[in-house]
């Protein structure tokens, strides 16, 4: 699988391994569709439910393509007889910077208590705590959520360094309006990026524990895996990734667009 999801990557469009993770959760899409319809039986319930998933994957994916843009000036250079610079570009702040990673590092952590209770089954007071510890219980859940939110600003401090981006923009001289190349320049991203990343991090933590709160709604648990967690953001994820590549490709032949009217707003910025 690995070698074929890397002859994809190398002669088709996408990411090889994750067309082939995205391709193996939408193939169980079906088959929970029916299953979900056979256990409502009933056509207006199923309707909704659909319609909630849909508004659902909307959210997930402007959450997944939100930015704040932060403008950056850069001073004039004259190069021979050509001037470089006097332009304005913006750095993209993602508001969901650490993806699908924090969910699952949460998911390894939540692991470990029910794994160490499955070593004492004959323990009555080791076995009740058992049921605190469930899928579907309020104590899972919010510690489960709690850790997505720690883990998001954990792995956002890791994949973005604000002093490393200060840096660059003020060898290439760029500056930010109003504020100081160097020192002031970093922690003013830092502080934009910890304000944006509070929202994604609390938005990641519901769609995680949403699974879990639709299936006391009798939704059937296959079904309830496309409300939220990791199946859902993989699917969104891989989904606008490779639309992005084919986009790319049909612009780098002048075509217009993959669809036209659907171009999603600052794509092609």
């Amino acid at each position: 699988m690995m070698w074929l999801g890397e002859q994809i990557t190398e002669r088709g469009i996408g990411n090889g391994i994750s067309l082939i993770i995205f391709i193996g959760i939408i193939a169980r899409f079906p088959h929970s569709i029916i299953d979900q319809f056979r256990v409502s039986q009933n056509i207006i319930i199923g309707l909704i439910i659909l319609a909630v998933m849909i508004v659902i994957i909307a959210g997930v994916v402007m959450v997944t393509q939100g930015t704040r843009r932060i403008p950056v000036q850069y001073a004039k250079r004259v190069v021979g007889r050509k001037v470089y610079g006097g332009v304005t570009q913006y750095i993209p702040l993602r508001v969901n910077t650490a993806g699908v990673m924090p969910i699952i590092f949460a998911q390894s952590i939540m692991f470990i208590p029910s794994t160490i209770l499955t070593f004492f089954p004959d323990s009555d007071f080791i076995q009740s705590l058992s049921g605190y510890l469930q899928y579907t219980s309020f104590t899972y859940s919010f510690m489960y959520a709690v850790m997505i939110v720690f883990f998001t600003y954990f792995y956002t401090a890791i994949a973005f360094n604000p002093k490393d981006v200060s840096e660059n923009m003020q060898k290439q001289g760029g500056f930010i309006p109003g504020i100081r190349p160097g020192k002031h320049t970093a922690d003013f991203i830092d502080n934009i990026l910890t304000k944006i990343t509070l929202p994604g991090s609390i938005f990641l933590a519901i769609i995680a524990i949403l699974p879990a709160f639709v299936s006391r709604f009798g939704v059937t648990p296959s079904f309830a895996q496309f409300f939220g967690g990791t199946s859902l953001l993989i699917m969104v994820g891989v989904a606008l990734d490779t639309l992005q590549q084919v986009e790319s490709h049909l612009l780098m032949r002048h075509y217009d667009g993959f669809m036209k009217s659907g171009r999603m707003k600052g794509r092609l910025r």
